[in-house]
Parts: structure tokens; C-alpha cells; sequence
């Protein structure tokens, strides 16, 4: 059976929970990282030893880095919905994961970190108007992407969908002024319909 390391309240590792539910794949989950602790204990650090999570056990093959984790669990799934059937198709899902990956965690750092994680007297309001102003930007980009399809891994669901539908449920679960962004919202408005995006990544923030 898969063994996952991670905390359910982290993106990364709900990128990984949600893959394997929509899989239907059995695993267990161990609580690692965060409130958890183990990530810096010695039998945690030989898996990964940058002592992040998520990490990935399959037998004997370990694997850490939430992205590469996707790609591997879609590819040996061989399920097409995840996997495209040529090269296109699964490079045009792909670039996704990599897009998220350079463009969001800074920003999402400066506005969740503080609005979720930072009591109010200690915030840093400038970092949250940076990071928002720079969301409003790479939503632009996504949200102009949407018009012309209904998801960003095509005209299905798929993988490209999953690492951003992870930041988008913070984005518009926070209480902040949002620009419209059409296309954006009737993309995550889809992604709620989905039983595993409710069970993984719908939960409270924090």
C-alpha cells in the first residue's frame, strides 16, 4: 500500500490526497510536519532529507517533491484522465504544475501566511497588498487561459487542474476584496462539484 507523509492542512500534501481520491487509490496517511513534528527526526530525515513534506512511499521506492509526486502517481495510474495518451496532451496539462510551482507560493506566503497564520497586531499589511496585487496579475493570466477552455488541462479534468485548484480554494475562501475574474470562478466553481476537491482541500484554513 502507498504510505503518504504530510499534514492535511498543507497545499502540497493536499495535492497529493486529492490525486489519490480521485484515483480511488488506497494509502494511509501518516501525520508528519507542522504541529506533527517528525520531519526532523532521524527515520523521517533518511526518506527526505530536507525534512518537508509531502513524501511518498510505494514498497520500497520513496519519492519527495509534491509535483514529481503527481506526475508519478498519474503515470502509473496509466488512467487517461490523468495521463494524456500523447505527448501534447500531457505536456499541455504538465506546464501547469510547473507554472504554479515559479508564480504563487510567494505571493500566497505573503497574503495567507499573514492573514491566516499571523495574529493581527503582528501583520505585515504591505507584504499581503504585494502578494494580492501580484495574484491579481497571474489570475489574469489563468483566467484569460479559461475563456477559450474549460479547464486548464483541456476540455476535461485533469491533471494541470490540481496543484492550482489548491491555491484557488485559499483565494476564494479568504475575506478580501477580490477582482472579478469570470472564467477563474466558474473553473473553481466546477472544482467544488468534485467529491475528493471537497474531502482534501475544502477544509478550514489555517
Amino acid at each position: 500500500m502507498l504510505t503518504v507523509w504530510g499534514r492535511e492542512n498543507s497545499t502540497n500534501v493536499k495535492k497529493v490526497l486529492w490525486l489519490l481520491d480521485e484515483l480511488g487509490e488506497m494509502y494511509q496517511l501518516i501525520n508528519a510536519g507542522g504541529a506533527y513534528g517528525k520531519v526532523n527526526e532521524p527515520l523521517y530525515l533518511s526518506l527526505n532529507p530536507n525534512g518537508l513534506v509531502p513524501c511518498l512511499q510505494d514498497e520500497d521506492f520513496i519519492l519527495w517533491e509534491s509535483n514529481a509526486i503527481l506526475r508519478y502517481l498519474a503515470e502509473r495510474s496509466g488512467n487517461p484522465a490523468f495521463w494524456g495518451s500523447n505527448t501534447q496532451q500531457r505536456a499541455a496539462a504538465d506546464k501547469w504544475l510547473d507554472w504554479v510551482s515559479s508564480s504563487l507560493p510567494t505571493p500566497f506566503r505573503q497574503v495567507f501566511v499573514n492573514l491566516v497564520r499571523t495574529p493581527e497586531d503582528q501583520r505585515d499589511m504591505a507584504a499581503v497588498a504585494s502578494g494580492m496585487a501580484t495574484f491579481e496579475k497571474l489570475w489574469t493570466v489563468v483566467d484569460a487561459v479559461l475563456a477559450k477552455q474549460t479547464w486548464l488541462s483541456g476540455d476535461k479534468f485533469g491533471l494541470g487542474d490540481i496543484p492550482m485548484g489548491c491555491f484557488a480554494y485559499a483565494w476564494f475562501e479568504l475575506d478580501i476584496q477580490r477582482q472579478s475574474q469570470p472564467n477563474l470562478e466558474r473553473w473553481y466553481q466546477q472544482l467544488t462539484q468534485r467529491p475528493a476537491y471537497r474531502k482534501r482541500v475544502m477544509i478550514p484554513l489555517s
